[in-house]
């Protein structure tokens, strides 16, 4: 039984296998829409990922909507090239520029989605003003910068209080969120009001990664 709520799962391939990363998005490129792709600078989060050149070679390959997550301390100066290489969706935090209205508008100037980011430490209140503007909430519910966390405590609250701030603007804003989601965890991230669920260990630590995704959907029943 799957649920009668609008809701899209973006699997992460920073917990995919780079061995054979190609393989690896084919197997869920039938069953999801989005693919979400962690770039990580070593400063504002303690890990490195990868960045323009992994998704320079895999864009020609793939259709899904590139949702690119910019976990670095210097968006602005990359912004660009992303778009370049072919992202789709563009998200930064919004703990690491001082100009966040500037910025979505440079990325939207290059024909991209624009989406802030939610460090868990940041309110969620600090995200308010730039709704209308977005096409992308993306909530923190684990530490930024390591895959394999557990979903935090708080995060269906400001899930819930930035989704009753969506609607309350009457703005057509994605919530998404990110960290520790699995089959346990999606129901109640969904009923708190996310509707793009990124989903990394849950999916690719699955030997049957299409199936993984057809259960994190069917895990959820409201």
């Amino acid at each position: 039984m799957s649920s009668n709520v609008n809701f899209e799962i973006a699997p992460s391939i920073l917990s995919a296998d780079f061995c054979c990363l190609l393989d690896e998005i084919k197997q869920v490129e039938g069953k999801a829409k989005y693919l979400h792709i962690d770039v990580m600078d070593g400063h504002y989060v303690p890990n490195i990922s990868f960045g323009i050149p992994v998704i320079n070679k895999i864009r020609p390959h793939t259709d899904m909507i590139f949702d690119v997550h910019l976990m670095i301390t210097n968006p602005e100066e990359f912004v660009e090239k992303f778009a370049k290489v072919g992202a789709d969706a563009i998200t930064f935090h919004i703990e690491c520029t001082k100009d966040p209205a500037a910025l979505i508008s440079r990325i939207k100037s290059l024909g991209k989605k624009a989406g802030i980011a939610i460090h868990p430490d940041t309110p969620v209140e600090k995200v308010f003003p730039y709704i209308k503007d977005l096409d992308i909430i993306l909530l923190m519910s684990v530490i930024p910068g390591l895959g394999g966390q557990k979903f935090m405590d708080d995060a269906p609250a400001r899930l819930s209080a930035i989704r009753a701030e969506i609607d309350r603007q009457g703005a057509s804003t994605i919530l998404s969120v990110d960290g520790g989601i699995h089959e346990a965890t999606i129901e109640t991230a969904v009923k708190a009001g996310a509707r793009l669920l990124v989903a990394g260990s849950a999916v690719f630590d699955n030997d049957d990664h299409a199936k993984a995704v057809e259960d994190l959907i069917c895990a959820v029943r409201l």
